[in-house]
Parts: structure tokens; sequence; C-alpha cells
């Protein structure tokens, strides 16, 4: 009953993580701890471990449809994997009912700057670092017409990137949602390409903080494996519907997901 829980939940988890960029662990993390009672430590080490399996089960069909840029994701790795070991190196001295706290403020934050934005800001100029390495890019909308976008402030979002990758390692939610609004916010990406590229970050990033959590015993094979399966299945599902939502309806679930998530982890840290 335990296990088929925890793959029930899991499947959920997949797939708003999938839909939305967020790599899952943005849901899993608190039904672990808020609904099944597990230490937020344990918890957070099996979303690193599931959030690997979200982003393979994602980014094969995210690239197949065009839309992850994988040249802009290889270079903002640099920055999440260099935060991720720092993420790390501070999550062993911070209080569990920080981590809550920290989740739950962050996630309040995310939901307010995406309810801000009613619809995708494209550049218009191309910064001279996306012009020289050629981060530019394109996609196909599901009514055939092709969509060509820059990439602004890139300095900028490697330096977020850094930030996406302590929060990942502290929290074990993949970071996505900070690298969604980096690359959605600042560097004026179309959401649709933010998410995908996000979705196959995410699962580097994750693997960095997840070896770490390994090599000190916080990962638990009878949680993190039907959580891993689980959430295969639901990111499969979510790619598959992600490229026929509209940006406007995916930005609206994302903000009523983190809203819902924040409320309940703020009380769970401040009780």
């Amino acid at each position: 009953m335990y296990s088929t829980l925890l793959f029930s939940s899991a499947i959920f988890a997949g797939f708003l993580g999938s839909l939305l960029g967020l790599g899952g662990g943005i849901i899993i993390v608190p039904i672990l701890t808020l609904a099944l009672g597990i230490d937020i430590r344990f918890a957070i080490a099996a979303s690193l471990i599931s959030i690997v399996a979200t982003s393979s089960g994602a980014a094969a069909s995210f690239l197949k449809d065009h839309l992850t840029n994988l040249r802009l994701a290889v270079l903002l790795e640099v920055g999440t994997v260099c935060g991720a070991i720092v993420g790390f190196l501070l999550a062993s001295s911070i209080n569990s009912k920080f981590l809550f706290i920290l989740f739950g403020f962050f996630l309040l934050f995310s939901a307010l700057m995406m309810l801000r934005k009613k619809e995708d800001h494209r550049a218009d100029v191309d910064h001279p670092w996306s012009e020289k390495l050629k981060l530019a890019g394109q996609y196909t909308e599901k009514n055939g017409q092709l969509i060509h976008y820059k990439i602004a402030s890139v300095p900028l979002g490697l330096g977020l990137m850094f930030v996406a990758g302590i929060l990942s390692a502290l929290l074990g939610i993949g970071s996505g949602i900070f690298k969604v609004m980096a690359m959605d916010g600042v560097m004026k990406i179309p959401m649709k390409v933010s998410s995908a590229t996000s979705n196959f970050m995410i699962g580097v990033t994750a693997t960095a903080s997840a070896g770490a959590y390994f090599l000190r015993g916080d990962i638990r094979p009878e949680i993190a494996c039907p959580v891993s399966v689980g959430i295969i299945i639901g990111s499969w599902v979510g790619a598959r519907v992600m490229p026929k939502m509209p940006a406007a309806t995916i930005r609206k679930i994302f903000v009523i997901v983190l809203s819902i998530v924040s409320v309940q982890m703020l009380m769970k840290g401040f009780k």
C-alpha cells in the first residue's frame, strides 16, 4: 500500500513536472514530507534521484519536437553544476525547519512573478554572447507557424543558474522553477522553449547533487525506487501533452501549483 501510494503520487508529480519544466521535485517533496511524514532530507535525496528520471523521460520528446535549445543548455549547465556543489556543502549545516520555510517562500515568490507576466516577451536584440555562441534558435507551433527567437542577458542568466544549482542541492527540486523564470523573464526566451530546455538541464544538475547525497547516505532505495519509476511514466505523458498546450495555459497551471504547495510548506515550517 505504501509503495503504491508513492508510485501513484510520483506519476502525478512527473506529469506536472514535465509539463511545467519543474522536474517533479516541486511536487514530490511536499507529498513525501507533508502527506507521508518522511524526513525532508530523505525526501530531498529521493527527489533528486527522481529528477534525473524525469529529465531523461521528457528530454527525448522535447528534442524530437525541436523545442530544446541544446547550445544554451550546455552553457547554462556550467553555472548550475557549480552551484549544486556549493549547495550541498551548505545543506549539511542547515536546519530542516529552515528548509521548509525556504522552500515555501521560494515557491510563493515564483508564483507571484509568473502571475505578473501574461504573455511571452521575446528579446528584440541578440546578446553579443548569444551571437558569438549561436544560441538563438527557432521552433514550430502546432499551427505550423515557425517562431524565431533571440536571447538577451546571457551573463545574468548564467549567474542565476548558479543560484539555481544551489537551490537544487538544498531543496531537491531540480531548480526547474528558477531556470524557467530566468530563461523566460530575464533572457526573454519563449515559455515553451524555456520549459523544454529546463527539462533537459535539470537532469545534469540533479545528478551532481544526488551523487553527493548518496555519499552521505541520505538516499533510501525503498523511497527512491517507486518514486523514480512513477515519475518516468508521468513525465513521458507530460512531455506528450505540453507541445499541444497554449503558453498561457501552461503559465496558469504553473501559478496554481506553486501557490498551493508554497502555503503548505510554509505552514509546516512555521509549526
